[in-house]
């Protein structure tokens, strides 16, 4: 019998009988990968004795029973607010970055606290046992409930686990998982498929709580991610430049609290530690009276966070400006230059423009309109915009601003973090905090009067 082809996005995971050259599903080019489809898949062992013999009934919503606590804490607090106040069990989370961020670091760390009340297996197909025990114990995590496997096949894991009987699971990768009975090499989108279906199952059947570790490829010969976000009840991105020592923990996915929830930590020679404060290590080091930087308030899930956003616009040597934005969305970019041509009379359309978001920040929603606005004007009128301000609020195309939400919450960030004055838009009445001026402003002309105004 003739073996039947199917073929894989790399970037979403969706399967075609045949190959094109565009995903029809997420719209990425060249992605479409030929995989065969399984002749003999394994079947699994987690989903409990018998393999299916006994299969389980349906019962009413109303005999579910809610009276035992799912969740419990993970030993960071971070972590816990990006997972929703906690892990929850028998969830399947998984934890995807690019290699070598700290996704490791950061699943050893929290088993000091889980091995407390828990018992933890740590699968690692990419460390041996004795490596593991070296980075353990520079984490300082010394603890008797721990037990450690390096293995990389799906049913020797299955078996550990049953041997075992452990609390919380931990795979490092999903990658290095492999099943024997696939044909595919292991990190085929096949066999990241299949192994997480196993763990699926056995997290869902026996109540296991399972972290999973997921790397990301930009040449896509490696399944990321993007194919396990609908299999798994969580999933967290794990950002940061690898040359600075700030992390970012995001949560893009979550079935048991908010998504979008940031957790900040700093990598440091002992792991990963907790930044508590994150508005104040993002504004650290900030230059006096430098033209081109104004701060703004965004909100990162439930937490306000304050951004320094940098511009720098100096005249074009060439006929066609040049536009470069890092942490910004360069198509929104460009359509603040234009309105700050059109409605604040500045000619920047002549002009290279260049924005920044300190801090490995990535801001995306209107809220930070006014405060870029602000900031290609300082830095093309050369003027400063005062330290202790702040801008606040959404830009339209007429150059109108526009209220946004949460702002009394933001308002509040800003008046924690001692600055003294804050432009908001005009529409939108706020409470008033004792020491902050509250600067109403209707339109980018009056906001940026108001922010350059000389003392």
């Amino acid at each position: 019998m003739k073996q039947k082809t199917m073929f894989y996005c790399t970037s979403c995971g969706n399967e075609t009988p045949k190959w094109a050259g565009k995903c029809p599903a997420c719209g990425a080019w060249n992605t479409i990968v030929e995989q065969p489809e399984p002749v003999k898949p394994l079947r699994s062992q987690a989903s409990g004795k018998g393999g299916g013999a006994f299969p389980r009934r349906a019962c009413p919503v109303t005999e579910l029973k809610t009276d035992e606590e799912i969740r419990f804490p993970t030993g960071m607090g971070e972590l816990d607010r990006v997972l929703g106040g906690g892990a929850v069990k028998g969830s399947l989370v998984l934890v995807g970055g690019a290699p070598g961020i700290g996704k490791s670091t950061l699943m050893l760390q929290i088993c000091s606290k889980l091995c407390e009340f828990s018992k933890v297996l740590y699968v690692s197909g990419e460390e041996s046992e004795h490596q593991l025990k070296l980075r353990a114990k520079r984490l300082r995590v010394e603890s008797s409930s721990l037990y450690v496997i390096s293995e990389t096949s799906l049913g020797d894991v299955l078996e550990s686990v049953a041997a075992e009987a452990p609390d919380v699971l931990i795979v490092d990768s999903i990658q290095t998982l492999y099943n024997t009975g696939l044909e595919s090499p292991a990190g085929s989108i096949s066999q990241v498929k299949e192994c997480t279906m196993a763990l699926m199952q056995l997290a869902k059947g026996q109540g296991i709580t399972i972290f999973v570790i997921g790397h990301v490829n930009k040449e896509g010969s490696i399944a990321g991610p993007k194919v396990l976000e609908h299999m798994v009840d969580c999933v967290l991105y794990f950002e940061g430049d690898q040359h600075t020592s700030y992390r970012i923990l995001r949560a893009a996915k979550n079935r048991f609290g908010a998504t979008n929830e940031i957790g900040v930590f700093e990598m440091r020679d002992s792991g990963l530690a907790e930044v508590e404060n994150p508005s104040e290590m993002l504004l650290s080091g900030r230059p006096d009276d430098a033209p081109g930087t104004c701060v703004t308030c965004v909100m990162e899930g439930a937490r306000p966070v304050l951004a320094e956003i940098q511009a720098l616009v100096v005249g074009s040597a060439g006929g066609s400006p040049r536009r470069t934005s890092n942490g910004f969305d360069y198509n929104r970019a460009a359509m603040l230059m234009a309105v700050l041509e059109k409605r604040g009379g500045l000619k920047v359309s002549a002009c290279d423009a260049y924005l920044n978001i300190i801090g490995g920040l990535w801001l995306d929603e209107p809220a930070a309109d006014l405060a870029a606005v602000v900031a290609l004007a300082s830095s093309y009128l050369d003027r400063p915009v005062p330290r202790d301000l702040v801008a606040i609020g959404e830009v339209g195309l007429t150059g109108e601003l526009r209220t946004v939400n949460h702002l009394d919450q933001r308002i509040s960030e800003v008046h924690r973090l001692g600055f003294r004055r804050c432009v908001i838009p005009a529409h939108r009445a706020a409470e008033s905090y004792p020491g902050l001026e509250l600067i109403p402003a209707h339109n980018i002309g009056e906001a940026i009067r108001a922010a350059l105004r000389r003392e």
